[in-house]
């Protein structure tokens, strides 16, 4: 599987015969999508820098809401969340999805406002790859994010969801607060990755995407 990041919480994951894209942004928000074209576009709620679909090509199929869903050989979960630490009463609910495909479980937080409880710890089972909001704000900030990944164990962790020169209006924290909070020192980032079940590391590491857009 190839996992690209094109901004924000929007990421590519392409395997040999299904693409996922998760939570497509629109032109409001710094970056440019431009036109990109997947099978599936699975949205973590409704608000406009996370659901804009109109701007994948074809005809794909989307997912917005907690389920079982199987398409084109790629299997999804979604599971109930909330956008805030108070129940939704804030900002809403929100969706996180386990996506399976090709061996590699990747969990995909959209804009998780809480630390999840340890039922919805379960449900997100045996994560290789995760990627998680670090910004704070609207999302978990980087103590929360690095409480999330302690309870959910990941192989691979990829931050999103944080101050870049693409999203420099939006009230986000840059990455550095998350690295120390993870205790990183030393960190280069990449294009995009390519894993694989037994390119896995055995203990978790923190790997950086460059945005794409």
């Amino acid at each position: 599987m190839e996992i690209t990041w094109l901004g924000h919480a929007c990421f590519r994951l392409k395997g040999r015969d299904a693409t996922v894209l998760t939570d497509p942004f629109g032109k409001h928000l710094g970056y440019s999508l431009g036109r990109p074209s997947a099978n599936i576009v699975t949205v973590s709620h409704s608000h406009p820098g996370h659901h804009f679909a109109d701007a994948v090509n074809g005809t794909p199929k989307i997912i917005r809401a907690p389920g079982e869903y199987e398409v084109a050989g790629v299997l999804i979960t979604g599971i109930a969340t909330y956008h805030d630490a108070e129940g939704g009463k804030k900002r809403g609910r929100n969706v996180a999805y386990l996506i399976e495909m090709e061996d590699v479980v990747v969990c995909h937080l959209g804009d998780l406002g809480h630390v999840p409880t340890s039922e919805q710890t379960e449900e997100m089972g045996n994560v290789d790859v995760l990627l998680i909001p670090v910004g704070g704000a609207n999302t978990i900030n980087a103590t929360e994010a690095s409480e999330t990944i302690s309870l959910i164990e990941p192989k691979i962790v990829i931050p999103m969801h944080y101050r870049t020169s693409g999203t420099a209006r939006l009230d986000l924290d840059p990455l550095d607060k998350f690295l120390k909070e993870m205790g990183v020192k030393e960190t280069t980032s990449q294009p995009k990755l390519t894993v694989t079940k037994s390119s896995l590391p055995e203990v978790t590491q923190v790997l950086l995407l460059d945005p794409r857009s």
